[in-house]
């Protein structure tokens, strides 16, 4: 079930600052047509750090109902207070998830141990599948593979989005967390990296604009086409670049924006909309990845 190219949805919203439902499901669509295997909704992608508890249940429970289990969906549970992040997930279990993404939590830099109680905390109020989600770029705390070898021995806890671009952590979290747990890649820039040393997927920011060839990309990692994943990957290089020439998901919005497949841009304060210098190099980089723009 959680394999292949999975979408760290954005969350559109109107101009005026409130839930776009109508484009949600025009995103889901438009990601179901382009062969993504999977969603992940309200991730931090998704402005999760933004939103409220009301929203981001009724953001989940409408994407479920939509999804229609066409394909999995994850639902971000993350925060850097344990006990809010037990109330989410309490609350999301209620909503038919497929499984639930967890990131360290942010600011406050737990030790290991921290980390571990953390986590087994909140995986002991639900049987749903739950993925941990290491970025330290965005939470200034390292999840090291030691770690995560401990939490792979609780039954629900079943896999990780790594994303900290160290593709050697592949095979250490292999070797130390066994074969049945999951390796998805939340580093765009090394993904065809991290899928060609035996990860099984990846949760992608750049997939939001580019599905198709970013699934066709996975798909030729996962089945040893090197060449062909080479080629794929090198038409995304700019992309992965200036999709995060400014904080994730201002750039991927206005992209978004620009196609027609969301109506605005807006974001939540204290993230702002895209700075005029960029857009020439965002365009720039789409129109390399094939992307038409208006």
């Amino acid at each position: 079930m959680f394999k292949g190219s999975f979408v760290a949805l954005i969350t559109p919203m109107t101009q005026d600052g409130q839930v776009d439902y109508d484009d949600l499901e025009k995103l889901i669509d438009f990601h179901i047509e382009q062969g993504t295997d999977g969603i992940v909704v309200v991730g931090t992608t998704g402005e999760s750090t933004t939103i409220t508890v009301e929203e981001h249940i009724a953001i989940v429970k409408h994407t479920v109902r939509y999804t229609n289990e066409r394909v999995p969906v994850i639902a971000g549970n993350g925060a850097n207070s344990t006990a809010h992040a037990i109330e989410l997930t309490k609350q999301l279990a209620l909503t038919g998830v497929d499984a639930m993404l967890c990131v360290t939590p942010y600011y406050n830099k737990p030790s290991p141990a921290g980390l571990i109680a953390h986590f087994k905390s909140i995986a002991a109020v639900t049987d749903i599948p739950q993925i941990l989600y290491n970025v330290p770029s965005r939470t200034a705390v390292d999840m090291l593979p030691e770690t995560v070898a401990v939490l792979s021995k609780i039954s629900n806890i079943i896999g990780i989005k790594e994303a900290s671009g160290d593709v050697a952590r592949v095979s250490q979290l292999r070797q130390l967390c066994g074969d049945d747990f999951v390796l998805l890649s939340g580093d765009d820039g090394t993904a065809k990296r991290f899928l060609q040393e035996g990860g099984q997927g990846v949760i992608s920011v750049v997939n939001n604009i580019v599905p198709n060839l970013f699934k066709k990309m996975c798909s030729a990692s996962l089945e040893g086409n090197v060449i062909k994943a080479d080629e794929l990957d090198i038409l995304m290089q700019g992309l992965y670049k200036s999709l995060f020439i400014e904080a994730n998901p201002i750039p991927v919005k206005w992209a978004a924006c620009k196609m027609g497949i969301i109506k605005n841009q807006y974001i939540r304060l204290p993230l702002t909309e895209l700075s005029k210098v960029n857009h020439g190099l965002l365009i720039e980089a789409m129109e390399k990845a094939q992307i038409e723009v208006n």
